[in-house]
């Protein structure tokens, strides 16, 4: 690290900005895929139902597709970044607020419309927010800055996956609603302290610049066929945990555990799982390099799964839930933390905000789309199939990375993110 103590790098106000905003854009993602599936299900709505709304997910997929606008276009306040994180706080404060006034047993519909917005917002504020932290970090600090990110963003789960459900266990739902909405109000006060990282006239001058160029760019880098692959594998490489943990709420619920047991055993669990299998991974990265951390990591991603066909045999048990809670988001965490770098690896840097737009929008799908049909294969084969279900449709994942990241390739430069074509 040069010209910066390690205690300057990792003690600065850049990583407090990059806690804030990781708590911030992680905190409406986890509302929606935890909170809201135990709400629906304490209302008795059936499981193929409750699987469908993860199709709300959707702008998570195609926000690469107004990327752009948020790119090229200024808000008269605040300055290009700023005003844009503004403006998505403000509306997910509002909407997650608003779900408190409705009943699922009788106001599904405008439930829908709301998680859908919220969806929206949420996916709108990841944009600028991965856009401000890439130009705030200099390069030195780029590791350093996306892991205290990454870890903020799993953090929140706390509050809608074990704070908010240990309330709706003792008050009202509507309770629990308001508590997840108040702590929005971390990111939109980091909003109004911080300052603007985009000076005047960094945006792209036309939106036809800011729509084709970065798409431009990664298609004829290597090839179309290349990039096609690429895009492939990001979809298939998480596709088997994405399916395992997209009702694992519900799961656990059916197994017997009150929302008290899961906001207490699980969420603890999984949080003690998430965060060591980040730490150990990127600790292991500096020396296996991302190709072989892809295949290391992603064994460990794939037997994991097989934690919760343990529990979906043995029930209700508070020792086997903790092991396979725990379990499951080691290995979700150890597979984040390669994928997220082979993405960082494979962005231009010229081209940041929209390239990895792009690519986290592909490596969504299974949790968005694929996901949705998870409440229908439970409920045709029970909950044991379908983690093996799960289990085996990780492989093909594993199997492309023959192509992809081949295990004797050249080591990768530490940090790197640019990649020249």
């Amino acid at each position: 690290m040069t010209n910066k103590t390690f205690k300057e790098a990792i003690l600065n106000k850049r990583m407090l900005i990059c806690i804030t905003t990781g708590f911030s854009s992680g905190l409406p993602l986890y509302l929606l895929i935890q909170f809201v599936p135990a709400w629906l299900r304490s209302a008795d709505i059936d499981l193929s139902t409750i699987g469908l709304i993860n199709l709300v997910l959707f702008p998570y997929t195609w926000k690469f597709l107004w990327s752009p606008v948020m790119d090229r276009f200024v808000l008269p306040f605040f300055g290009r970044r700023r005003g844009w994180m503004f403006v998505t706080q403000i509306m997910l404060i509002t909407l997650m607020s608003a779900l408190s006034l409705f009943d699922p047993a009788t106001e599904l519909t405008h439930i829908i419309l709301i998680v859908s917005a919220i969806s929206f917002f949420s996916a709108s504020q990841d944009i600028v927010i991965d856009a401000y932290r890439r130009e705030i970090l200099p390069d030195d600090e780029l590791g350093a800055g996306n892991a205290f990110y990454a870890q903020a963003y799993r953090l929140s789960s706390f509050v809608p996956g074990s704070l908010a459900m240990i309330l709706a266990g003792f008050f009202p739902w509507s309770v629990a609603h308001l508590s997840i909405a108040v702590f929005m109000l971390v990111g939109l006060i980091t909003t109004l302290l911080i300052k603007e990282s985009s000076k005047p006239g960094d945006e792209p001058q036309t939106l036809r610049i800011a729509v084709i160029e970065p798409f431009k760019e990664f298609f004829q880098r290597d090839g179309w066929q290349q990039a096609v692959w690429m895009l492939l594998f990001l979809i298939l490489y998480k596709l088997g945990d994405s399916m395992a943990t997209a009702l694992e709420t519900p799961f656990f619920m059916d197994m017997g555990f009150s929302t008290v047991e899961i906001g207490s055993i699980a969420k603890i669990s999984k949080t003690i799982g998430a965060t060591v299998g980040t730490i150990l991974g990127g600790l292991a990265m500096i020396k296996l390099g991302i190709n072989r951390s892809l295949w290391i990591f992603g064994v460990f991603q794939l037997i994991s799964i097989l934690g919760y066909v343990l529990l979906s045999i043995v029930g209700y048990n508070h020792l086997v839930l903790a092991i396979a809670s725990g379990f499951e988001y080691l290995g979700v965490g150890l597979g984040s933390v390669a994928l997220i770098a082979y993405m960082a690896k494979s962005t231009n840097k010229n081209f940041t905000a929209t390239q990895f737009a792009l690519f986290s929008s592909i490596a969504v799908i299974p949790r968005t789309f694929v996901s949705a049909t998870t409440g229908f294969i439970i409920e045709s084969f029970g909950y044991t199939q379908f983690f093996i279900i799960c289990f085996f449709c990780a492989l093909p994942g594993m199997l492309m990375l023959l192509k992809i990241a081949p295990w004797n390739s050249k080591p990768e430069e530490p940090g790197r993110i640019e990649r020249t074509s």
